[in-house]
């Protein structure tokens, strides 16, 4: 089965998915809490942004768990509030979409910063807000410091799908450009 999965993650999450509803006798969108209402009513194209989703739910799912929903930046603990937000993101990189260590559990404004190049993760896994921003932010938005306040803390890492190093270099590496 791990052969299989390794092969294509993203076939087995979504049959996963799909057999857990089945056995629990719910409708596979409720059970991967997959969002519908910007889907359209009908049409051929439903089923696949569904499935899109579900994927995406089961990424949620291990990355959320492997952080204990907790934001690894400011340990956040509203789950309502928190994303597994790619580190590549998902249509840059379809061999790890599904992989938990190309996530990080974020609350949505570092989420939104990190995907926006406004913060990366350093080789010594500490937090890193770019200098623009800093620059741009200081004595200004409450929100904007609440980021600013963590450049240069430890990231929290889960106890298991630690992110990768060369994932996250990637990502610092583009980030940095802006």
């Amino acid at each position: 089965m791990w052969a299989e999965f390794s092969q294509d993650p993203e076939a087995l999450a979504y049959e996963s998915q799909k057999l857990m509803a089945e056995r629990l006798h719910t409708p596979l969108v409720d059970y991967a809490e997959v969002e519908t209402n910007d889907l359209p009513a009908t049409g051929t194209d439903r089923e696949a942004m569904a499935r899109l989703r579900v994927k995406q739910s089961f990424f949620r799912r291990r990355v959320l768990s492997a952080y204990d929903f907790r934001c690894c930046v400011t340990g956040l603990a509203v789950p309502q509030l928190l994303v597994a937000s790619h580190i590549i993101p998902w249509a840059e990189d379809s061999a790890n979409r599904l992989n938990p260590k190309n996530g990080l559990c974020l609350n949505a404004l570092h989420d939104r910063a990190f995907d926006r190049g406004l913060m990366w993760v350093g080789d010594d896994f500490t937090v890193r807000i770019s200098p623009s921003f800093m620059d741009a932010s200081m004595g200004e938005l409450v929100e904007a410091k609440w980021v600013t306040t963590f450049d240069r803390a430890p990231l929290r890492l889960p106890k298991k799908f630690s992110p990768d190093l060369e994932l996250l270099r990637h990502h610092a590496a583009k980030a940095r450009k802006n």
